[in-house]
C-alpha cells in the first residue's frame, strides 16, 4: 500500500477506534487528527520535527499519533508513570519541541511549562494530510533499559508498514477483525501492533485503558483477535475458571496474540484445558518490531515464537557471528534479523547502531534461542543476562524458568549465573512462590529441573522472595540480582 494509513484516505463511518466503550469512526477519527494537525501548523512544528506524547490511553491520545503521523512529525511516546530521572534522559535524548499530553497528564510528569502542551479536541478540521510508506522517521521508540540507559530505536513508517503487512498474511488479519487490547502505547506491541496496525489493516480497535478481565472478556465477545502479555493471560485463564463469560470469550475469538515475554507451558496448557484452543506467540523487539510470529494457519506450539514473519530473514550465529545451520533445536545461538522492519539505527548513538547492525542489513539482537528441524525458533535467554557457562556447558536461563514455571508451587523465577570458582558460573534460581501453597524445599526445586532437562541445569542455589524486580516495562532486572 502507497499510503501508510489507507483507510483515513477515504474515511467512512466504519468503527475505528473505541477506548473504554466510548468510540470514533473513521471519519470522526480523521477529523480529530487534522484538528490536532491544525495545532502543529501554529506551532510552526514541521515534518520531521520531534514531538512527544504521553501515551494514555485515551481518544484525544490516538488521535494525535495519528495527526503527528500524517504530517510526518516523528512521535516520542512517553510512558505516563516515568520517573523524574528517566523522564529526563528522555527529554535530553529526544529533544522534543513540545510534548503533547490529554487534559488529565498534566500534572503527572514533571515537564516545563515550555514544553507542555494541550492535545486540541475542538475546532473545524481541514483534510487531514495523507502520509506515504516512506523511509523518514515515525516513532522513536526507548528501549526498556534492561542492561543500561534507554536509548531510542528510529522507527520509519516503511518499518511499521511491511511489518504489519507480514503480520497480516501471517495472521489472516484484514478490515473483517476487530482487535482488543489494554496494551500501554509507548512501546510496540501496544503502538505498533494495536493501534497502528490496526488502523492500517482498516479494521476496529477496542482498547482498554486498564486490563481487567470481565472489561477484556465483555470487549473480546464482540471481537476477533487479543493481544496481550503472558501477564494479562495469566490472570484472565484465572478469572475463566469460575466464569463462563470470560471462557466463551476466550472461546469465541478468532486468534489470541501473546508476545513481549514467553507464555509458560503451563499456561499453555491451562487455557487447552479450559476452553479447548491456545494462544498463538510471536517474537520481536523494539528494534526489529515483529520477527517470528505462527501463523493463524498452524496450531499454538507451547514455547516456540513460530518461523519468521513474511519478508523477514531469522538465523541464529554463534560467538563470531558466523551461521549456524543446526536445527536440532538443542544447539544455541543468538538471533540476527534482517529485513524491511529493521529500524533505521538509534538515535545519538551511532556507536551503540554499529555494534548491533553489519553491512549486510543483519541486527544482532542478544537473544538466544534453538530452531528446530521445521524453522520454529524457541527463546532461551538474553546474551548479556541468561548465558550461563557452568562446568563448561552453555545454558539459557529461559529454558529452566520455563521449566521451573512448571512446578506448582512456582509463580514467577529468574534464574541468573553467579561466578563460581569451581564451575565458571553456578545456576541460582530467584522464586516467588504462588499464594496459599505450601513452600517446597530448594532440593526439591533442583531435582525437578534435573528430572526434566540435563542434570547440569539444575540450580546449585534457591531464593525465596516476595517479588522480583522490574523496570518500566515489567521486565527483569537481573543486574540487581545479582548484586
Amino acid at each position: 500500500m502507497a499510503l501508510l494509513l489507507p483507510r483515513l484516505a477515504f474515511a467512512d463511518a466504519r468503527p475505528a477506534v473505541s477506548v473504554d466503550g466510548t468510540s470514533l469512526d473513521y471519519r470522526s477519527l480523521a477529523e480529530a487528527a487534522a484538528i490536532h494537525v491544525q495545532d502543529l501548523d501554529r506551532r510552526a512544528i514541521r515534518s520531521g520535527e520531534r514531538v512527544g506524547v504521553v501515551t494514555h490511553g485515551t481518544l484525544p491520545t490516538i488521535a494525535a499519533l495519528v495527526g503527528n503521523a500524517s504530517a510526518g512529525v516523528v512521535t516520542v511516546p512517553i510512558n505516563p508513570k516515568l520517573g523524574s530521572s528517566e523522564l529526563e534522559h528522555v527529554l535530553v535524548d529526544a529533544a522534543p519541541r513540545v510534548v503533547y499530553a490529554d487534559g488529565t497528564a498534566h500534572d503527572e510528569l514533571a515537564l516545563a511549562p515550555r514544553l507542555r502542551a494541550a492535545i486540541e479536541t475542538e475546532g473545524s478540521p481541514a483534510q487531514l494530510p495523507h502520509r506515504r510508506v516512506d523511509d523518514e522517521p515515525l516513532f522513536v521508540l526507548y528501549t526498556s533499559g534492561t542492561t543500561g540507559a534507554p536509548k531510542g530505536a528510529v522507527i520509519s513508517a516503511r518499518n511499521v508498514a511491511s511489518n504489519i503487512d507480514g503480520l497480516a498474511a501471517a495472521w489472516a488479519w484484514t478490515d473483517a477483525d476487530t482487535v482488543v487490547h489494554a496494551l500501554p502505547l509507548f512501546h510496540v506491541h501496544g503502538l505498533v501492533l494495536g493501534v497502528f496496525g490496526s488502523l492500517r489493516v482498516g479494521c476496529a480497535l477496542a482498547h482498554r485503558s486498564r486490563f481487567e478481565p470481565d472489561s477484556i472478556a465483555s470487549e473480546l465477545a464482540k471481537a476477533t483477535m487479543l493481544f496481550a502479555v503472558p501477564t494479562m493471560y495469566h490472570r484472565l485463564i484465572d478469572a475463566a475458571e469460575t466464569s463462563e463469560p470470560i471462557r466463551g470469550a476466550l472461546r469465541s475469538a478468532r486468534l489470541l496474540i501473546s508476545g513481549s515475554a514467553a507464555l509458560t507451558v503451563r499456561e499453555h496448557r491451562r487455557i487447552e484445558a479450559l476452553v479447548g484452543r491456545g494462544i498463538h506467540e510471536r517474537y520481536g523487539l523494539t528494534e526489529s518490531l515483529i520477527a517470528c510470529a505462527i501463523p493463524a494457519s498452524m496450531p499454538p506450539r507451547a514455547g516456540y515464537v513460530g518461523p519468521a514473519v513474511p519478508g523477514v530473514e531469522v538465523r541464529l550465529v554463534d560467538d563470531a557471528r558466523r551461521p549456524l545451520e543446526t536445527s536440532d533445536d538443542a544447539t544455541i545461538g543468538e538471533v540476527a534479523i534482517r529485513g524491511p522492519s529493521n529500524f533505521r539505527g538509534y538515535l545519538n548513538r551511532p556507536d551503540a547502531t554499529h555494534a548491533v547492525i553489519d553491512r549486510e542489513g543483519w541486527f544482532y539482537t542478544g537473544d538466544l534461542a534453538t530452531r528446530a528441524a521445521d524453522g520454529y525458533i524457541r527463546i532461551v535467554g538474553r546474551r548479556a543476562t541468561d548465558l550461563i557457562k557452568t562446568g563448561g556447558y552453555k545454558v539459557g536461563a529461559g529454558e529452566i524458568e520455563a521449566c521451573l514455571l512448571e512446578h506448582a508451587a512456582v509463580s514467577e523465577c529468574a534464574v541468573v549465573g553467579i561466578e563460581d570458582a569451581d564451575l565458571g558460573e553456578r545456576v541460582v534460581a530467584y522464586v516467588v512462590l504462588r499464594p496459599d501453597v505450601e513452600a517446597p524445599a530448594d532440593e526439591a526445586l533442583a531435582r525437578h529441573v534435573a528430572a526434566q532437562l540435563a542434570p547440569h541445569k539444575r540450580p546449585r542455589e534457591v531464593f525465596f522472595t516476595d517479588a522480583l524486580p522490574r523496570n518500566a516495562m515489567g521486565k527483569v532486572m537481573k543486574q540487581k540480582l545479582r548484586t
